[in-house]
């Protein structure tokens, strides 16, 4: 029976495997992701050190991902996979270790998230990389990039939720050992792929050279180019707000971990949303208005987070905001990985990473500061606001987008 093709990626083995594997890590990995945001500000009460502990989790992103994609063009991007989540699941083991024993402060939780960083800026760039390799026809990839923020935000919806519980019932270190273990599932699937021997080239070039020709080819080409921008500056403004949640769930709804959960898994629901619209989607044209759309619903949300009261709209504020952000980012994931060419495919993703991930840190430290100057309402406003300017300017650039885009689009559909 053939798939309906909102779910047409499924019909290639490897990417099912794929798919599996990363829908049950990447629910460890949001619990683990709300356990640290509780325990940090449990141990301290500082919004500074939430904003910290997401610096100190996304710089090295910024920093190394772009050298990272250099080495991801030259060599098994399949094995190399394997690897980062061998060293995810240590790091998460690491950290149940350290709660169980009583270890655990501050310092420590800055210090494994700028560890499990290190290890981020190789694993997202790679994973993206991987998905065009996973599929066995190309004009499946939106489908599947589109099934990827499913199977992301359905982790976001189901991952917080449980770690809540799991924290006011066991405590933190019980969602860090199960986010260990849940690593096992996606190594056991990558294990089980069958993938074409492809030729990796070989490093007669310099590694600094290979990097300065991903930047220039990404730069040069204006779509692109305006693509990386724009999500770096709504990523620098936009998704650093998830480090004032704590703020929110425990001083201004008087609530407990469980509140935080329900607060994360709120824009998980959206998030499923606009991804499962964005699995319907047939072709790439008209992603250029989804993203706007998506732009102005995620302004939208914030604002309204900022000014609610009453936990329900917060909730549903929080909803709007995850809708918007996922028809954002992955439209431009889509246009990005459909634009690039296969042999700088690396370098040009870890570039789109860094803009994405890596301008989160410099949010984190902005909106932490800001929070703990006037108040996280006030942080949270200013985010959504400058978000709406930021994609005004680049609906003021669509037409001509389009008019450089389409020859390659064309091309591309066509064959």
């Amino acid at each position: 029976m053939p798939l309906h093709r909102s779910l047409i990626a499924f019909s290639s083995r490897n990417y099912c495997l794929f798919f599996g594997g990363q829908v049950i890590s990447l629910v460890g990995t949001w619990m683990t992701t709300t356990a640290s945001l509780w325990l940090i500000y449990h141990l301290t009460s500082s919004p500074s050190l939430l904003g910290l502990v997401g610096f100190a989790g996304q710089i090295p992103i910024f920093l190394c991902a772009p050298f990272a994609g250099v080495w991801i063009d030259r060599v098994n991007k399949h094995r190399l996979l394997i690897l980062t989540q061998v060293l995810s699941m240590a790091q998460s083991f690491g950290l149940a270790a350290l709660t169980y024993t009583g270890t655990i402060n501050a310092r420590w939780l800055v210090g494994m998230s700028l560890v499990q960083g290190l290890i981020n800026a190789v694993d997202m760039p790679v994973r993206l990389a991987l998905v065009v390799e996973f599929i066995e026809r190309k004009e499946h990839l939106g489908n599947a990039i589109a099934l990827n923020s499913t199977m992301f935000n359905l982790a976001r919806l189901i991952g917080p939720a449980i770690g809540g519980l799991v924290i006011a019932r066991y405590g933190a270190g019980r969602c860090f050992f199960i986010d260990g273990v849940s690593y096992l599932a996606v190594i056991a699937g990558l294990l089980a792929m069958r993938l074409r021997e492809t030729a990796h080239p070989g490093g007669e070039q310099h590694p600094v050279a290979a990097l300065r020709e991903g930047f220039r080819y990404a730069f040069a080409f204006k779509p692109i180019r305006a693509l990386i921008i724009m999500v770096a500056l709504v990523s620098l403004v936009g998704f650093s707000y998830p480090v004032l949640l704590p703020i929110f769930a425990r001083d201004v709804f008087g609530g407990d971990a469980r509140t935080l959960g329900y607060l994360m898994s709120a824009t998980g629901v959206g998030a499923i949303s606009g991804a499962l619209y964005l699995g319907t989607r047939h072709g790439l044209r008209g992603l250029g208005n989804v993203i706007v759309v998506g732009g102005a619903l995620m302004a939208t949300g914030m604002a309204g987070f900022a000014l609610s009261r009453w936990f329900p709209v917060s909730l549903a504020c929080g909803v709007l905001g995850g809708l918007g952000a996922v028809l954002l980012m992955a439209s431009s994931n889509t246009l990005v990985q459909s634009l690039v060419e296969d042999d700088k495919r690396g370098r040009v993703l870890s570039i789109f990473t860094m803009s994405f991930t890596g301008t989160m840190p410099l949010g984190n430290l902005m909106m932490g500061a800001v929070a703990g100057a006037f108040g996280p309402r006030l942080a949270l406003g200013c985010g959504g606001g400058l978000c709406a300017i930021i994609i005004w300017r680049f609906h003021r650039q669509l037409p001509e987008l389009r008019r450089l885009a389409g020859p390659h689009l064309d091309r591309l559909e066509k064959g």
